[in-house]
């Protein structure tokens, strides 16, 4: 028999539930399944809605409250049944929703579990089995083998808060079986061992972007890009309106931010892999499923006239753009890496290598960051510099496929979909303050493209074929904007605010560039360097048609000939000099006209004009 157990008071649980709510045998139509949290473990339906977290990525406790009772499950309908109606078999929602995540978990008894990690050192929050697995501190002592070996049910009589405090930040409680861990009253807990900060702006999330906590109170204000709207204090945009655009099996859309004004799809532009932009000059960069390349065109141009700018290694799985040093980051499943070239398309790398699956891609020129996800065997996602270094992981419990990142830049915060969770979520770049924004509303089932932007996050959706836009603080307020997108692919907003100018983050130090920050991705490692004012570029970014690979040199071809000409020309006009005046030195006096004549024959031209000015000039000019 399999069994299953709850997040940190941890009890043993019959996995296949055939009890009402009042402890009474249902009859065999009405047998109770378990009920399946999102990281694929199992509880008792009556565990659902009670209050405590028992499933360890907290589900059994989303779909509750507000606005139904504190301990009613809320309908995706937003209809309130009480939690023993779960899982029973019985439409009670009348949308399915309380029959969406029941699974008869005797029959999978050896599936939900994740699969513990060799490591040759465990965190302090992890337990290390006795053949060096990793496994959570929690799971230790609860009765369900997780080690293969069994070791973390051994020696279980003993106070686990003794070593390592448990694994606990913060403050480690001992039970009679296993432990819990505890935060003080201005921290919460998060992957049931972390205490962080309680952030007060985000915890109530009512600022579209900036937040003041002072004295008990919360001001909202605005960017100097954006004003806020005096009736709903929401932060819009200067400037002309924005547009959407998403990729499609039948060609590249443009329609605005609100739905309203369509414009018919690029046929020739087919294909719903990712999509970028760079808003200064509105050009698109997107790459076709399956290609190894990734291709532009202008927008307010002729849209026949799209012109390949990379040729890459294997297929594009994810892009992104930086604006502030005209590069280009995308992600390879084939290659297992994040790459990086030049907006010319004149050089390109490696820049990430040994991912396992690697899916999206998102960067904060400004802030000089670098987010990428993985959705593989261990689906995570990560964050760097943007020449590669100072790695660190952001998401790494409770994430099963992440497909899309966008930023939300003003408020530092990464979002990002998970097509195995069917859920949006968002963190902050140091990987706290982690919130599931929406999940499973119906148009989330095989979403691809995001993108966040004032107060709305935007995405595509190919089972409904929508286009979808809601509320970035809460999910709510769900809006079509589009429902007859042909399998739908990437999704970019493209306005000017979203790419602010600002100063350049240069190199893994993150120096601020006075003038300009140069990019050296032919050397042994990539190089980010400041130069001084006389050595940055004097004209604009110019974009070929066609890419191409250029030598590892500091001087173009033409430059350095020219440079080494003027070289040639001084040293010959240097030793015409000092000829002449050795000659007129110690050569015997002759008369003037002799020397003259003399001179004249001569065939070297140098001599020759300096002699016809006669010997006195001559001399001066020496």
């Amino acid at each position: 028999m399999g069994h299953c157990r709850g997040l940190l008071v941890l009890v043993p649980l019959t996995c296949l539930s055939i009890w009402g709510a009042a402890g009474h045998s249902l009859p065999a139509s009405r047998q109770q399944l378990d009920f399946r949290c999102s990281d694929g473990s199992c509880i008792p339906t009556l565990k659902v809605c009670d209050g405590r977290t028992d499933c360890k990525d907290r589900s059994d406790e989303l779909h509750c409250g507000h606005p139904c009772k504190k301990k009613e499950f809320v309908c995706h309908s937003r209809e309130c049944i009480p939690p023993h109606l779960l899982c029973d078999g019985v439409n009670d929602c009348g949308d399915r929703s309380d029959e969406a995540s029941c699974q008869n978990c005797t029959a999978l008894s050896g599936l939900p579990r994740p699969h513990p990690q060799n490591s040759p050192a465990c965190v302090s929050s992890e337990f290390q089995c006795r053949d060096g697995q990793c496994i959570h501190q929690s799971w230790k002592c609860d009765n369900t083998p997780d080690c293969s070996d069994g070791s973390d049910e051994e020696n279980c009589d003993q106070d686990e808060c003794k070593v390592d405090n448990g694994g606990c930040s913060h403050v480690c409680k001992d039970q009679p079986m296993g432990f819990y861990c505890l935060c003080p009253d201005n921290m919460k807990l998060v992957a049931d061992s972390q205490c962080e900060d309680i952030d007060t702006c985000l915890e109530s999330d009512i600022c579209d972007q900036l937040c003041v906590h002072v004295n008990g109170t919360l001001t909202c204000d605005c960017l100097e890009d954006y004003r806020m709207n005096p009736t709903t204090r929401e932060c819009r945009a200067k400037g002309g309106e924005a547009q959407l655009v998403f990729a499609s099996s039948k060609g590249m859309r443009w329609i605005n931010i609100t739905g309203t004004d369509y414009r018919e799809p690029a046929r020739h532009l087919a294909g719903r892999g990712p999509v970028a932009a760079l808003a200064s000059n509105r050009t698109l960069y997107w790459a076709r499923p399956g290609w190894a390349s990734i291709s532009r065109v202008a927008m307010d141009e002729n849209l026949q006239k799209s012109v390949l700018a990379l040729k890459v290694q294997g297929s594009v799985s994810g892009l992104a753009l930086d604006w502030i040093h005209h590069l280009l980051y995308w992600t390879s499943v084939e290659t297992g890496s994040v790459h990086v070239g030049l907006l010319d398309g004149s050089a390109q790398r490696q820049l990430i290598t040994g991912l396992d699956k690697p899916s999206a891609v998102a960067v904060d020129p400004l802030q000089g960051l670098l987010f990428w996800a993985q959705s593989g065997s261990s689906a995570q996602i990560e964050r760097a510099r943007l020449d590669g270094r100072d790695r660190m992981s952001l998401v790494t419990y409770s994430i099963r496929q992440p497909v899309a990142l966008s930023l939300d830049i003003p408020r530092q915060l990464l979002y990002w979909i998970d097509q195995g969770t069917k859920s949006i979520s968002r963190i902050n770049f140091e990987g706290r303050q982690r919130k599931t924004v929406v999940e499973s509303n119906g148009y989330l089932d095989r979403p691809f493209g995001l993108a966040v932007f004032e107060g709305f996050m935007y995405w595509n959706e190919e089972v409904t074929h929508t286009v979808c836009r809601a509320n970035k603080h809460d999910g709510k307020n769900l809006q079509i904007l589009s429902s007859n997108a042909a399998s739908p692919g990437g999704v970019v907003i493209i306005h000017p605010a979203l790419q602010p100018n600002g100063p350049s983050i240069c190199g893994n130090t993150g120096t601020v560039c006075q003038h300009e920050c140069v990019v050296d991705l032919l050397a042994e490692t990539p190089e980010f360097r400041c130069t001084p004012p006389e050595m940055g570029r004097k004209k604009p970014l110019e974009i070929p048609s066609i890419s191409r690979t250029i030598p590892a040199t500091t001087l173009s071809d033409p430059m350095f000939s020219g440079i080494l000409s003027l070289i040639v020309i001084l040293s010959v006009l240097l030793v015409g000099i000092a000829l002449c005046w050795w000659r007129e030195e110690f050569r015997p006096s002759r008369p003037v006209a002799e020397q003259t004549f003399s001179l004249k024959e001569s065939q070297d031209p140098l001599i020759i004009q300096v002699s016809l000015m006669g010997p006195e000039a001559h001399k001066e000019t020496i």
